[in-house]
């Protein structure tokens, strides 16, 4: 039943409803007796008339009755939901007015229940100087009948509850005799019951007249303590506030905010600037005065406060501590304040506002943890999500496995898998050891304590890690793995079975109560000072403990975590559950001599693989001749030729298929028909480039003849690796045959999916050289060289095959587009040659000899070749010359005639491939397609 929750009153019924009268039932009796008495003339049919009227008195009769019987119903069933909404309004008034008594006590009520006595004044704070009427605080909805307006009205205002005026601004109480000192007498008690000892401060020629300077609070002399002026004073030192007392006849003076008539302490006037009000106003003789100041002075003798400010040194663990993980995170009133996060927690929840000193106490109780046990028995895990370095300070510790600040998704996600991967291995660490906790297997295993400070920010912005949190906190004490989660409020933040497994809180000082009464069961976090002495105040609760205990947070110095370090200095760093994140940038040497185990033998380094369900890191190895091969897909920048770059400086053999079309042609041709060996690894970046360089019967071809050498390649001891920004039809259909796909970044998510990618992978700020390679991340290593100096010596190697030509026959023809221009150029290249155009007369031939006569060029002019140049028109109209030259010489046709080599030579095979405008041709010989040459004067110095 919550007070601030609108309380809905009954709606007004509605008046029972008159049954209408049934005239057409009426009308019918007498219709039908005048009809039968017309007919028969017997005047007893008129009889028959006299029943409408009478139905009509009956049913007016009847329904008057069950009228009446419905409203006494409705007047009922309204009496019941109005009894019921004044039962609820009465408790929902008595919870208020016990809450504001608890909020605003008077003098006795602090007497019989004292209060928590805050240690700070605040400077709203209220004084309750009697009880009276005052607007209630609940409201009301709905009602809006006679009867509800007047329940509000009733209901408007509460009595006995407590009037209150502000402590600030001073407080004159004006009457005669002792009625007013006792009302005088009863605030200045009031403030002292209410707050510690020290915290208020009295002076003022009052106090003698009111009996009170035995009081403590008149003795103190702390400088930041709340001053509390009564009567005059010496004009010298300022106070806080004033309290008077005043002759009933005289005038107030200017600046009091509260004035107090008293002249029947029953019906006393509150004068404030808000209006006038009377109100029932408390009085304290002066023996009672004295007793309580009596008792005051006895309690003030005993109430221990905690110390000042004090650093870790001052607050040491002892040895004889007992407990598991027990240590001292500074003093309370009494001696050490210890807490043992095994024995008292295995949880711990921690909440503190900004500038409370949470994330001091955090560091100082994983200190104080590192100083008492060694890295076997605790290890930490520390998360900041705030963006500070609160924790950088703790790296240094043998005991800090990891430090953790930001987290992106994926960083996310690798945490949800990591911290699995460890309960998955502490529970088999246990089921090897035949140890059903931690507890019987504590030699096997260090404690695990995950640190986080602003819980709250991290489930912001990674909601799938309250998830994992849950389950540790439940599995977690058995497996030795610990929670202490900062937060600045658990309400709303913190969820009912995560805070279920957190038996230990501590908070500092937070703002709202509730949140004070979600950790610590009651008020006093609110309560706690927001001053610099207030920083490093705490209050603890165990789960057995009846009230928390209020301690100073002991601070942690540079030097005190040098000291530990020292202590520890032999010891081996602790084993992170969370692996750091990929490299932004890895070496291949590094890997091979940081982890010369992971990499096989003749293996080839390629990149670093993060595997956080297994909690490690390992190197990817590609074995030439061993594994089948690698397709990697990126886009533009990805690093995917980074890829290729590192695997040939690794294996210097390596054959490439470069971007060049012609030599990539070459190349597959020469691994097709085993003119060139099979290597150990085959190379081939930018796939889709090369095959973007052929015309489309081409690509076509090459594809299919890289598929062959594929399929061949892959009985023999052969790896091939490729890389394209595209997953194509051809692309694709190579990419196919090779074992297994790495994806880089890509354009977009089509194109990141039409690789093969997986759809939760996608990121389009994916860092260059990192690849979704078999579910898992992947850095790719960076070669020493950046530059890849085989690359035009291998395309230089590929062009050589191509062979210069030479004039081998006595009668050539040469087919080109442009008759002229090559004419020029062989003419200029073999002077040696007779290079004739042809025109419309064809030149004197030679008789064609007979088998065993001399050869044509012997019979030629002076045993000169020639050189016969003109288009395919041209020679179609020369037929017969064109079919000696085929029969007896040989055919030359230019790559930029390439269709001319179908038509007229009647090849049908696809001729290997040449570019154009490069001095590139086939050379034919008795009808066969011998090979591809180069005719030098037209390749433009390109050979």
């Amino acid at each position: 039943m919550d007070p601030a929750e609108p309380l809905v009153l009954p709606a007004a019924s509605a008046p029972a409803r008159r049954p209408p009268l049934p005239m057409l039932a009426a009308v019918v009796p007498v219709i039908s007796g005048i009809v039968m008495w017309r007919v028969t003339g017997s005047l007893l049919s008129l009889c028959f008339a006299a029943l409408g009227p009478l139905m009509l008195l009956a049913s007016f009769v009847d329904g008057a009755r069950h009228r009446r019987k419905d409203a006494r119903r409705l007047r009922e069933e309204a009496d019941a939901v109005w009894s019921r909404t004044a039962s609820e309004c009465a408790a929902r008034e008595e919870q208020s007015r016990a809450s504001e008594h608890r909020t605003h006590p008077d003098a006795a009520s602090c007497i019989l229940a004292p209060p928590l006595r805050p240690v700070q004044v605040d400077p709203g704070a209220q004084v309750t100087v009697g009880r009276g009427s005052v607007p209630t605080p609940l409201r009301f909805s709905g009602g809006d009948d006679e009867r509800a307006r007047a329940f509000r009205e009733a209901h408007r205002h509460l009595d006995d509850m407590p009037v209150t005026v502000p402590l600030s601004g001073g407080i004159a109480v004006r009457g005669d005799g002792p009625v007013a000192d006792a009302v005088a007498r009863a605030l200045v008690l009031q403030v002292c019951l209410r707050f510690a000892t020290r915290t208020v401060r009295l002076s003022g020629t009052g106090l003698a007249e009111l009996d009170l300077g035995g009081l403590p609070q008149a003795r103190t002399r702390a400088s930041d303590a709340w001053h509390l002026r009564v009567g005059d004073g010496d004009g010298r030192e300022p106070a806080d506030t004033v309290l008077m007392r005043l002759p009933a006849d005289s005038d107030a003076p200017a600046g009091m905010a509260t004035v107090i008539d008293v002249v029947d302490p029953t019906a006393a006037t509150v004068r404030t600037a808000a209006g006038e009000r009377t109100c029932a106003v408390e009085g304290i003789s002066a023996e009672q005065g004295i007793e309580i100041a009596g008792l005051l002075d006895a309690q003030a003798d005993a109430e221990p406060e905690p110390p000042g400010l004090l650093g870790l040194a001052d607050a040491p663990t002892p040895g004889d501590a007992g407990g598991v993980l027990r240590v001292a995170l500074g003093r309370d009133a009494r001696g050490l304040a210890l807490v043992d996060l095994v024995e008292d927690g295995p949880h711990a929840l921690v909440t503190g506002v900004t500038g409370s000193g949470k994330s001091e106490l955090l560091v100082s109780w994983v200190t104080a943890m590192a100083a008492a046990y060694p890295p076997e028995r605790v290890c930490f895990v520390l998360a900041d999500f705030k963006g500070g370095t609160a924790f950088d300070p703790l790296r240094e510790l043998p005991h800090v496995a990891a430090v953790i600040t930001d987290l992106d998704d994926g960083g996310a996600e690798r945490g949800v898998m990591s911290m699995r991967a460890e309960l998955r291995r502490r529970e088999a660490v246990l089921a090897e050891c035949g140890a059903r906790s931690i507890a019987q297997a504590a030699d096997a295993l260090p404690r695990l304590v995950l640190v986080v400070d602003e819980f709250a920010a991290l489930l912001q912005e990674h909601p799938d890690l309250a998830a994992v949190f849950t389950d540790i906190a439940a599995r977690g004490r058995a497996l030795g793995m610990h929670l202490v989660l900062g937060t600045q409020r658990a309400t709303g933040v913190v969820r009912d079975a995560l805070a279920a497994n957190c038996p230990l809180r501590l908070s500092l000082r937070v703002t709202d109560p509730a949140d004070s009464r979600a950790i610590i069961g009651t008020d006093e976090a609110a309560q706690l000072p927001g001053d610099l002495d207030g920083r490093g105040l705490a209050l603890v609760r165990r789960s057995g403990d009846a009230d928390p205990m209020l301690f100073r947070v002991a601070r942690t110095a540079s030097s005190d975590i040098d000291a530990v370090a020292r202590r520890h200095a032999g010891a081996a760093k602790a084993r992170s559950p969370w692996p750091p994140a990929l490299p932004i940038a890895i070496r291949v040497e590094e890997l091979r001599i940081r982890r010369p185990d992971e990499v096989p033998v003749g293996a080839l380094v390629v990149g670093l693989a993060d595997e956080p369900e297994s909690q490690r890191q390992t190197v990817r190895a590609l074995a030439p001749g061993v594994d089948r091969g690698l397709a990697v897909f990126g886009g533009p920048g990805s690093g995917k030729s980074t890829v290729i770059g590192a695997l040939r400086a690794q294996q210097p053999d390596a054959l490439s298929i470069p971007v060049d079309a012609e030599a990539a042609w070459s190349i597959v041709s020469g691994l097709a028909d085993g003119s060139i060996p099979a290597p150990r690894l085959l190379l081939c970046d930018d796939l889709d480039a090369v095959l973007a360089g052929f015309p489309l019967d081409y690509a076509q071809a090459w594809a299919e003849h890289m598929q062959s050498v594929l399929r061949r390649l892959g009985t023999q001891e052969t790896s091939v690796v490729i890389t394209a920004a595209r997953s194509t039809g051809q692309v694709a259909a190579i990419a196919g045959l090779l074992a297994q796909r790495a994806v880089l970044r890509t354009n977009g998510r089509t194109e990141h999916l039409a690789v093969g990618g997986d759809p939760g992978a996608f990121d389009p700020e994916r860092r260059p050289g990192r690849a979704r390679w078999g579910g898992v991340e992947v850095q790719f290593a960076v070669a020493d060289s950046a530059t890849d100096p085989g690359r035009d010596r291998l395309v230089t190697d590929a062009l050589r095959t191509t062979p210069n030509w030479m004039p081998g026959a006595a009668l050539t023809a040469v087919v080109t587009p442009m008759p002229a221009r090559v004419a020029r150029a062989l003419g200029a290249e073999h002077d040696a040659a007779e290079v004739i155009e042809l025109a419309e007369t064809p030149p004197a031939m030679p008789p064609r000899t007979s088998p065993g006569e001399a050869s044509p060029g012997e019979e030629s002019q002076g045993g000169v070749p020639r050189i016969l140049v003109a288009d395919a028109e041209t020679w179609q109209r020369h037929w017969a010359l064109w079919q000696r030259v085929k029969l007896d010489g040989e055919v030359l046709v230019l790559a930029e005639a390439a269709r001319d080599l179908r038509t007229l030579v009647g090849i049908r095979e696809l001729a290997p491939y040449a570019r154009t405008d490069a001095g590139r041709a086939w050379r034919v010989r008795d009808g066969v397609l011998r090979e591809r040459v180069v005719i030098t004067s037209l390749a433009g110095g390109m050979r």
